[in-house]
């Protein structure tokens, strides 16, 4: 058939469109992505983005967000993409995003994203089990994809500059191991460890862990009740994520009332706070030690 038939040339047209979502829909030159349209769909790369200042279009998730994240609060104005593990595709694109931002391993395949935007991955936890030095990387990375290096050395400093403070703050505490925890449900606690972001923070204070158990990939392990009666001597911090009901049914339980550490020391409870976020989760979490443990034990 003749290379210029109309047929010839309509079946080469609809191979091209079937062909299209396989390839970027974005500019192969690399520029400086719109910091106005910006979509976050887990909460470690939203973290890292409000960092440098800048307030993503939209978040996955948001209800969640609100829940066991909590702080920075978002504005209103950022619209809800749906779940973190299966966003709503359909209005990501329609809100015509200049870069996506995701967790590896996470959620939405990363060639999926790709036919919308230019998108970008981030990792809690590269295999090294320090998760905020590599918190601090990831933003150096994104502020050079924004062109806001300025911001994320000065961001950074401010990190550094709070860990020292709290280090000073709780130097009291260094000889009683905390225990960090919360409650999945009444016969279960999440507890964090070894591999931890909050591990990596104690570690900069001097403080010691009470959980030195085994922790899955991302410092954290779920455990029965039972498995905390180990826990002899301990200050426990309990951080809620709107389960505060919960705690005070278990609290009522002769299981919980018998467990050596409670028995020593009352439990304090605190706001939530991102297990798995960056370098604001870090900072977070010296604030809510020092609300908690104030200076003396």
């Amino acid at each position: 058939m003749n290379n210029d038939h109309p047929d010839y040339l309509r079946r080469r047209l609809l191979t091209a469109l079937a062909l299209t979502p396989l390839l970027p829909a974005w500019p192969a030159a690399a520029q400086t992505p719109d910091t106005a349209r910006i979509l976050s769909l887990e909460w470690l790369p939203t973290e890292l983005l409000l960092a440098l200042g800048v307030t993503p279009m939209g978040v996955a998730d948001i209800r969640n967000y609100n829940l066991w994240v909590q702080a920075p609060a978002l504005p209103a104005s950022v619209r809800d993409l749906g779940t973190r593990t299966e966003p709503n595709m359909e209005l990501v694109q329609q809100l015509n995003p200049s870069l996506l931002l995701y967790s590896n391993g996470f959620g939405t395949p990363p060639e999926m994203l790709g036919r919308i935007a230019p998108a970008q991955g981030f990792s809690f936890n590269d295999g090294s089990g320090h998760p905020l030095p590599l918190a601090m990387q990831s933003l150096r990375q994104l502020a050079a994809t924004l062109g806001l290096e300025n911001r994320a050395q000065a961001h950074l400093a401010r990190v550094e500059q709070h860990l020292q403070q709290a280090h000073e703050q709780l130097r009291a505490w260094r000889a009683v191991p905390l225990l960090l925890f919360t409650l999945m449900n009444a016969g279960s606690a999440l507890v964090l460890g070894r591999g931890s972001l909050f591990a990596d923070v104690m570690a900069r204070l001097e403080l010691t862990n009470a959980w030195q158990g085994e922790t899955n990939f991302w410092g954290s392990a779920v455990v029965s009740i039972e498995q905390l009666a180990a826990i002899d001597d301990a200050q426990g911090i309990f951080f809620s994520h709107g389960n505060e009901g919960l705690l005070r049914q278990v609290q009522q339980t002769p299981l919980w009332r018998a467990l050596p550490f409670v028995r020593k020391r009352p439990v304090q409870v605190q706001p939530a706070v991102w297990f798995y976020g960056a370098t604001l989760s870090a900072m977070r979490f010296c604030d809510l030690l020092g609300h908690a443990l104030g200076e003396r034990p």
